[in-house]
């Protein structure tokens, strides 16, 4: 009897391969679009579109799964009050946690599918997560925070490809899957059309002047509104007098400052960090962290104590932001991450 796997797909040229490639491998499978907002412009008809399109072609059927309210209170509520507090949020690694491989996987499981799949670019061998081939392309940070147990019913036939190559081949396939590779990529944060600020200005008024901080306290300039910076940018502030770049060190709510320094202010050499979602039972080990989604790989200590990682860096870091999220990895593999909540 076929093994049989759950697709979760989105449209777009990623998900739709995998569901191919899958049927090909001889899996029974089917497809789940997850309806995460309440948008009114089109974007789930027009979707749904290219989900039906590639169903018909491979005589397959799919799911809507309706998430709105709980990615609402999960996602959406916790991304703007992120910004409320000073803080950087991560909505994509909280997703594929909670929503994806969270209540999708349940879906999958409770309509009779051993795996759940998805156009995501990362490797999983049941108990650990890995890189994909393509580096550029890798996704394996923001899914450090699914669960363990998930894991073992995680699968992505892209792990091994290229993006190019992915869409050349797909545009072999079918005119409907040569019409998906010739459609706009999604956004990465699919709610945030524009700008982050689009989004937090729905709730609360983000243009409010502040004064700008040197380290010391004093008074060395103005800002348009905390809500307009995250650690480590470099403008959009007025410093009084300055010949050099200056970067936001510290965003203060509670009085609406900013706090700027020359980049070796924002200089990091320790890391604290909760929130753990480990892979491995170690607590006292060296690997290499990421910072920030982008940010090369830097070799490290760590020391879980009390639910804490203590992260002392090989090489200081810049930017370091509170609410971002620390990625252990030894080579290629994910041992854990954890959530930052300070810096020294």
């Amino acid at each position: 009897m076929k093994k049989k796997v759950m697709v979760g797909m989105s449209g777009g040229i990623d998900s739709s391969v995998t569901a191919y490639m899958l049927q090909k491998e001889g899996y029974e499978v089917e497809g789940v679009y997850l309806k995460l907002h309440n948008r009114t412009d089109g974007y789930h008809e027009r979707n749904l579109g290219y989900i039906e399109d590639v169903a018909k072609f491979l005589n397959i059927k799919y799911h809507v799964l309706d998430l709105a309210d709980k990615f609402t209170t999960e996602i959406y509520d916790y991304f703007v009050e992120s910004y409320l507090e000073g803080t950087t949020p991560n909505p994509c690694v909280k997703c594929n946690k909670q929503i994806k491989f969270g209540a999708m996987l349940k879906f999958a499981q409770d309509k009779g599918c051993e795996f759940l799949a998805t156009g995501h670019y990362a490797k999983t061998d049941g108990e650990f997560l890995y890189e994909a081939d393509d580096k550029s392309k890798d996704q394996s940070y923001f899914l450090s925070q699914v669960d363990k147990k998930a894991l073992r019913h995680m699968m992505f036939p892209l792990s091994t490809y290229k993006k190019e190559d992915i869409i050349k081949f797909a545009a072999t396939l079918s005119s409907v899957y040569k019409e998906i590779t010739e459609k706009n990529e999604s956004q990465e944060i699919c709610f945030v059309e524009t700008v982050y600020t689009d989004v937090i200005k729905k709730h609360a008024n983000i243009d409010l002047p502040g004064k700008v901080l040197d380290t010391k306290g004093n008074v060395v300039g103005s800002h348009k509104g905390y809500m307009h910076y995250t650690i480590g940018k470099r403008r959009g502030f007025i410093v009084n007098g300055a010949h050099e770049p200056h970067f936001v060190k510290e965003l203060n709510p509670k009085d609406n400052t900013i706090v700027v320094g020359k980049k070796e202010v924002l200089e990091v050499n320790e890391v604290r960090a909760n929130d753990l979602n480990m892979y491995s039972d170690e607590t006292d080990f060296e690997c290499g962290v990421k910072l920030r989604y982008r940010s090369p790989t830097v070799a490290c200590k760590v020391l879980i104590k009390d639910g804490i990682a203590q992260i002392t860096l090989e090489d200081p870091a810049f930017g370091v932001a509170s609410g971002q999220l620390a990625v252990f990895y030894r080579g290629e593999q994910v041992i854990g991450s954890a959530w930052i909540i300070g810096t020294k």
